[in-house]
Parts: C-alpha cells; structure tokens; sequence
C-alpha cells in the first residue's frame, strides 16, 4: 500500500515537472522559432547601439556616425598623381559615409570607398599629434569588403606631422610614418606594417617592412564579414598585428624588418678583383685519361629492332585515315572560289580490330654499342683555392640607431587605396596609447556587428548553445528533460518485480510452504548428509578388509624367503 502511495507521489510529482520542462521548452522553442523565421531583423532591433564616446587618452576616435562628417572633419583629395597619365591622375574616387549594406545596425555608419578602378584619397587631422616617447602607440580599425575584394588595398597611412600640412593635396607622395592594413592582388595575401625610418647620418627616410607572416590571410579578403586590424607599437622597439584580436604577427624592430634598420658594419670592398691565377674549380678533367680506342662517339643511340617480326593481321593495305563516307559536299561551297572540295579524314574503322594499318616498319632499340661523347674523369683540382670573396671593408653608410620606435611624429590618418572592388566600408578608427581604451572601444562598436554577422550564420545547434550560454538555468531544464522519463521508465519496470516478489514471499510465510531459498538450504543439507553416510561405509569397508590384507603380505612373504628362513619364522 506504501509502495503503491509513493509510486502515485512520484508520478504527480513527475507530472508537474514535466509540464515545468514543457514550458520552458515551449519557451525555448518559440525563441528559435521566432529567430529562424525573422532572425535578421529580430537580432537588429535586440542590437543596442549607441555611438561610442572613448574613455582615455586618444588622439584621433572616429565612428564615422556624422553624416556630415565628409567635409568637416574628412577631407577628399583634390590632387592628381604625379607621373600619371592625366585621365588616371585625379583622386576622383567617390566617398560616402552609409549603414552596411547587409544586415545595417540602426545608428551604425561607415566610411565607404563607393568606386572601383579610381584613385580615392581621404584624410583627418588628429586631434593632438602623437609623439613616439615612452607610451606605446596603438592604431586600430575595422574594414568590411562587402564586395570580396580582387586586387587592392584598405590600409590607413599614418601621416607625417606637419604644421602647414593641407589635407586637401593628400597624395601617394605625402610624407607618411607608418602604413598598416590589409593589401591583396592576385593570390598575394598582405598585410602591410612598414615605417619610415630617418636615417640619421643624411636625414634620408627609408620603408622598412614587417617581416610576411606565416598565418594565411587569404579568409579575411574573401567572407565579406568585418574585420578588427590592430597595430601596437611599443617603446622597447617591439611590435604585434592582430586581426579580430588574433596575434598574427610580431617581432622587433631591430631584427624583423627587411631591410634591416641598421645596415651592416662592412661591406665587400667594390673595387676589389678576383687574381687572374685565382682557380675556383673544385675538380677539373684528368689531363692524362685518353679516349679508349673502341669507343664509337658516332654510334646512334638507337637501333632498328632486327629481331622484330610483323605482328599476325597487320593491315599493310589499309590506310590509318581515310576521308569520311557519309560527309557531303555544303550546298555553298563554290570550288571556284572554294577549291576542290575533300572529305574530311576519319579513323579506319577495319583498324580498330587489327593490330596495325598501313606500312609496317621495325621499332627501334637501344643500341648496345652506344656510349656517347667521351669525357675525361674529374679529379680534384691540385690549383684549387676555395670561393673567390671581395674583402671587406668599413661600411661608409653605417650606423647604429637603438631605438627606431622614436619615428617622426604623427598628424593626421590618411586613407589613399586604388582597388578593383568598390564599397569598402571603414570603420571605427582609433589612435591611442592605453590598451584598454582600444578595447572599449572594439567592444562598443566592432563586437556588436561581428557577434551580429555570426548569429546570421549559426547553425540552429550552434545558436541553442549561445543561448543557453546566456541562459544558464536551461541547461538544468534538459537534464531534467533526460533524466526524468528514464528514472520513470526504470522505476515502471523494475518495481513491479520487486513487488511480487515480496508479496511471494509473504504467502509462503502464511502457508508454511517451502520457498525457493528454502528449498537450496534443504538441498544443501541432503547433500551434506549423504556425503557423511558414504565415508562411513568407506571406513568399515577399510577395517574388514585389513586383516585379509595383512595375511595375504605374510604369505607372500614366506614364498619369496630360504627354507631356513621359513624354519626360523615357524620355530
């Protein structure tokens, strides 16, 4: 009756947190539902985005949220190339500051390189300039090719700072200290770091590139997705890259630059000549080997198969290609002005089955005799004096800077591209000194539409666990949602044969009948009692047959024994 009054208990108990797991997967369940069906525009109008405001020291915060922004603060070149063909020179690619043009955040505007296969150049002053002295410099950004990008770049140019510096003849000649961003063209993946280095013997700027880096690139040119591109430059002439706060590239600007900042301490003298005695030839021919006198330098190094017999059905008469029964002559070729008109050629069909058509002729072999042109033996060369190197001497051009990270200072961003693909949005540029203000300022801005862009392309699994993730008393939901119909299904099972077998034993109790346990204990003892029965008659058996034994071994003993042995025994 208990066992009876718990099982209801349970399975009311089960009942309610069942339909709790219902609801809460109904609740589940409509999400997805609605996120599949509209998920687009429900992620859009979840995004709170608000234009970001920096909290820090930084020289120049753009999010490009202005759209009178082209014009105030960003100024479009108005120059021309120089050693440009005149049709080509202007800077008259089209700007624009617009949403995104998949999946727009309400709010979010980019800068938007609308042409392609134009020179296009823009610029902003910053808002302090930076001097390269004890604090790190950090440039960061985030560019989205919505188009792919085919052959170009969407890199920032970090100007040279200069009082008198007038935005509007920003060109590819304009002073710069450093280039940092993606570039591409063909299957060559870049992603330029190069500074201006002063040379501080002639005050002469030299590009010094980061070295390529072994990460391949080639996604972020080809997902049409944003990307974060981040350059850290710090005071001990270290550097890194990173892309979407990925690590891919970093050294020291002392040892990963080409060329190298400080140029080599010698150099091999360039007026110095190799000796005319000066032998580099490691071996040379043997003067004293001599040309056997069989050997055949004119003999061919193939031979006509003399043993060579024609193989059985060769069709000696028939040709390989002859011209096409079933073609007829066009109804407009003129053979005056045509010629005379031929069947075009088709294969021989009676050689399909054949092993051959037309003349047979012998296949050639090697010839056994041939050896070729005669060469002398190479021996070591007893004049021989190694490689001829220049010497060196003091490199006049040398110097020694420690610190390159002291560059010339900066004034302005710069964007000036050429790319065969058009509407690339910039966005989110910023120029600090603190780390932490570079990432408040990615998470206010880039983390939005990147988390955007990948929620669109989740699978429904991939999504479920986002949302658990921000959810995380639905994991509970499920375990119940597993665990409760098995300890159903095993409590259903199970208990019902514990329960006959107690009311079983119950009744045996009542009617003194033997139960299963009853009856081995029973078997066990008759076992016991009949092993106990046959060693007692094993034993009496023993003490009957003893003395049978014994006078048996006497008898046998007297017969193998001497007369007076017996003689003995019987006195």
């Amino acid at each position: 009756m208990r066992t009876s009054k718990m099982k209801i208990s349970l399975a009311l108990v089960s009942c309610v947190l069942l339909v709790c797991v219902v609801n809460a997967e109904d609740a589940v369940v409509e999400e997805v539902t609605d996120s599949s069906s509209e998920k687009a525009a429900s992620a859009i109008e979840k995004v709170q985005y608000v234009s970001p405001e920096p909290d820090g020291d930084v020289y120049l915060a753009e999010h490009f949220d202005n759209p009178e922004a082209i014009g105030t603060k960003w100024v479009k070149s108005q120059a021309k190339k120089e050693g440009t063909d005149e049709s080509l020179a202007k800077y008259d690619g089209l700007w624009a500051i617009e949403p995104a043009s998949k999946e727009p955040i309400p709010g979010d505007l980019g800068l938007v390189m609308k042409s392609k296969a134009k020179h296009a150049a823009i610029s902003a002053l910053l808002e302090k300039p930076f001097h390269f002295t004890d604090k790190p410099l950090i440039v960061q950004y985030d560019v989205t090719l919505q188009n792919g990008q085919e052959c170009g770049g969407a890199y920032l140019k970090l100007l040279q700072y200069d009082k008198e510096m007038r935005l509007s003849q920003f060109t590819d000649k304009t002073p710069y200290t450093i280039m940092f961003g993606p570039d591409k063209c063909g299957n060559d993946h870049k992603l330029h770091f190069i500074f201006q280095h002063k040379n501080p013997k002639n005050e002469s700027f030299e590009e010094k590139h980061a070295k390529k880096p072994s990460t391949k690139l080639d996604e972020y040119f080809s997902d049409k997705k944003p990307h974060l591109y981040r350059l850290q430059v710090y005071p001990d002439n270290t550097f890194d890259v990173s892309v979407d706060y990925k690590i891919i590239n970093k050294g020291s600007l002392l040892e990963d630059m080409v060329p190298p900042v400080n140029p080599p301490s010698e150099i091999d003298d360039p007026e110095d000549r190799m000796p005319s005695d000066w032998d580099e030839r490691e071996k040379i021919p043997d003067p004293a080997a001599v040309k056997p006198e069989d050997w055949d330098e004119d003999a061919p190094e193939q031979v006509i198969d003399e043993n060579a017999v024609k193989p059985s059905g060769w069709l000696e008469d028939e040709e390989i290609m002859i011209p096409d029964p079933t073609a007829v002559m066009p109804d407009d070729w003129d053979e005056e002005m045509d010629g005379t008109w031929e069947a075009p050629l088709i294969e021989n069909p009676a050689c399909e089955s054949a092993p051959g058509c037309g003349k047979w002729t012998p296949p050639m072999m090697p010839n056994p005799e041939f050896k070729g042109k005669w060469r002398a033996p190479l021996i070591d060369n007893p004049n021989y004096r190694g490689k001829w190197r220049p010497k060196k001497i003091p490199n006049p051009e040398y110097y020694f800077d420690p610190n390159p990270f002291h560059m010339s200072s900066i004034g302005a961003v710069g964007i000036e591209v050429w790319s065969m693909s058009d509407n690339i949005l910039f966005d989110n540029v910023i120029v600090t000194d603190e780390k932490d203000v570079a990432d408040q300022w990615a998470a206010a801005t880039f983390d939005i539409k990147r988390e955007l862009v990948d929620s669109d392309g989740d699978s429904f699994v991939q999504w479920l666990v986002k949302y658990t993730n921000k959810n995380p008393w639905l994991w509970a939901v499920y375990v119940v949602a597993i665990a409760l119909p098995v300890v159903l299904i095993l409590s259903f099972c199970f208990g019902g044969k514990e329960k006959k077998a107690q009311a079983a034993a119950a009744a045996a109790k009542k009617s003194d009948a033997l139960t299963p346990d009853d009856e081995a204990i029973e078997a066990e003892a008759d076992v016991e009692g009949s092993g106990e029965e046959e060693q007692e008659e094993m034993e009496a058996e023993e003490e009957e047959t003893a003395p049978l034994i014994e006078e048996k071994v006497v008898a046998d003993a007297d017969k193998s024994s001497s007369p007076r042995r017996r003689k003995s025994r019987k006195e």
